[in-house]
C-alpha cells in the first residue's frame, strides 16, 4: 500500500511536469513563430538598407550642387549688403547734416522770432508813451510838433537841451496841491496819534522789563532749588551705585545760574575727585545712570521708559542697577518699562514681554509673569 501511494504520487509529479513541459512546448514555439516573423522583417531591412548607400550618395551629389548655389548667392547677396550698408553711411551722414542745418534754421528762426518780439515791444513802449506824452499816434507826431516832413530835421542835441530845460521848469513849478491845509490836519492828526503810541510803548517796555527781571529772579530760585535737590540725590545714588564714593554737580563758567554751565565731579571708590570725561567707560555709563535717576527722584512720574540702560554696564554694576531700580520702585511707586537684552536684568524684573517668531516671517508677542512663577513656587 505505501508502494502504491508512493506510484500515485509519483505519477501525479510525472503528470504535472508533463503539463509544464508541454506548457514549455507551446511558449516555446510561439516564441519561434514571433523570432521567424522579426529575421523576416529584419531580412527585408537589410534588403532595404542595402540599397541606402546608393540613394545616399545621389542625396549628398544633389545637397552638393545646391550647396555650391547657396554659397554663390551669399556671396552674392554678402557683396549687395556691402553695396547697401556703404549707401546707407552715406545716406545716414546725409540726413545728419540735413538734420544739423534744420537745428540750426530752428535756432536762427527762434533768434529772430525773440527779436522780433522784442522789437513789437519797444514798439507798443514808444506807442503807450507817445499816446500818453502827446496824446497821438506816432505817425502824427510831426504834425503835432510842427515839423515840415518836406524840410530838415532839427538837430537832435538842441532838441533834447530844449526838452530837458521844458522839462525841468515843468518839475520846478510842481503840482497844485488843494488839499494842503486838509492833509496837514490829517498829519497832526497822525502824529498825535503816534506820540501817544510811543507812551504807551514806553510803559509797556518797562512793564515787561519788569516782568522778566521777576521772572529771571523766580527762575533762579527755582533753578538753583531744583540744582541742589538734583545734586543731593546724585550724592546718594552715586554711592549706592558704586558700593562707596563721592560726587557732586557743579555751576560753571558764569555767575548767573541762567548762563552757567554743569559740570560733574566724580570720585569712585579708591580714585581722586575728576571730571567726568576721565572716568572709563564703564564709570561714565554709571555716572550717567546715577545722574538720570537724580533727575527723575526730583519729580518722579507714574511710568518710566528704559531702553538699552544696562547695555555698558558688566555683571556686577548690572546687579547694582537692578537693585536700585527695586528701591526707587519702592520708594516711587512708579512702573518701569525696561528695554534689555541682558539676562540679569531680565531675571530681575516682575514680567517679561518679548518677540518670537514661530515659523518664518510670522512674528509672536510672549509674555512671562515672573513674580507670579515664584509664588507658585514657593507655594508647591
Amino acid at each position: 500500500m505505501r508502494e502504491s501511494a508512493g506510484r500515485r504520487a509519483r505519477l501525479a509529479q510525472v503528470m504535472q511536469e508533463l503539463g509544464s513541459w508541454a506548457d514549455r512546448r507551446t511558449r516555446a514555439e510561439t516564441r519561434v513563430t514571433e523570432l521567424d516573423g522579426r529575421r523576416a522583417a529584419e531580412q527585408a531591412e537589410i534588403e532595404r538598407l542595402q540599397s541606402r548607400p546608393d540613394e545616399i550618395r545621389a542625396q549628398r551629389a544633389v545637397l552638393t550642387e545646391k550647396l555650391e548655389d547657396s554659397e554663390a548667392g551669399r556671396r552674392r547677396a554678402a557683396d549687395r549688403l556691402v553695396a547697401a550698408e556703404s549707401r546707407q553711411s552715406e545716406l545716414d551722414r546725409a540726413a545728419r547734416d540735413a538734420e544739423r542745418a534744420a537745428a540750426e534754421a530752428r535756432e536762427a528762426r527762434i533768434r529772430a522770432e525773440a527779436a522780433l518780439d522784442q522789437i513789437n515791444q519797444s514798439l507798443r513802449v514808444e506807442r503807450e508813451r507817445i499816446a500818453e506824452r502827446l496824446d497821438c499816434t506816432p505817425d502824427k507826431i510831426l504834425e503835432v510838433a510842427g515839423i515840415d516832413p518836406a524840410e530838415p530835421m532839427p538837430d537832435a542835441d538842441q532838441t533834447q537841451a530844449k526838452l530837458d530845460r521844458l522839462i525841468g521848469e515843468r518839475e520846478g513849478i510842481g503840482p497844485v496841491n488843494l488839499r494842503a491845509e486838509t492833509e496837514l490836519e490829517e498829519l497832526d492828526q497822525q502824529v498825535q496819534g503816534m506820540e501817544n503810541e510811543r507812551d504807551d510803548l514806553t510803559g509797556a517796555i518797562q512793564r515787561l522789563r519788569a516782568a522778566i527781571s521777576s521772572l529771571n529772579r523766580e527762575g533762579r530760585e527755582r533753578l538753583l532749588d531744583a540744582f541742589h535737590r538734583v545734586d543731593r540725590h546724585f550724592q546718594t545714588l552715586f554711592g549706592r551705585l558704586f558700593g562707596g564714593g563721592e560726587a557732586h554737580l557743579e555751576l560753571t563758567e558764569a555767575d548767573d545760574p541762567l548762563d552757567a554751565g554743569l559740570e560733574i565731579m566724580a570720585s569712585p571708590p579708591g580714585k581722586r575727585m575728576q571730571h567726568l570725561s576721565l572716568l572709563s567707560g564703564g564709570e561714565q555709563a554709571l555716572t550717567a545712570v546715577a545722574l538720570v535717576f537724580a533727575v527723575f527722584l526730583t519729580n518722579p512720574s507714574p511710568i518710566c521708559v528704559l531702553d538699552e540702560v544696562d547695555a555698558p554696564l558688566d555683571d556686577t554694576n548690572v546687579d547694582r542697577f537692578c537693585s536700585l531700580l527695586q528701591d526707587i520702585v519702592k520708594e516711587t511707586d512708579t512702573r518701569f518699562l525696561v528695554i534689555t537684552h541682558h539676562r540679569m536684568t531680565m531675571a530681575r524684573m516682575d514680567r517679561l514681554f518679548g518677540v518670537t517668531m514661530a515659523e518664518r516671517g510670522v512674528s509672536q508677542l510672549v509674555s512671562v509673569d515672573l513674580a507670579r512663577a515664584e509664588r507658585l513656587r514657593d507655594a508647591s
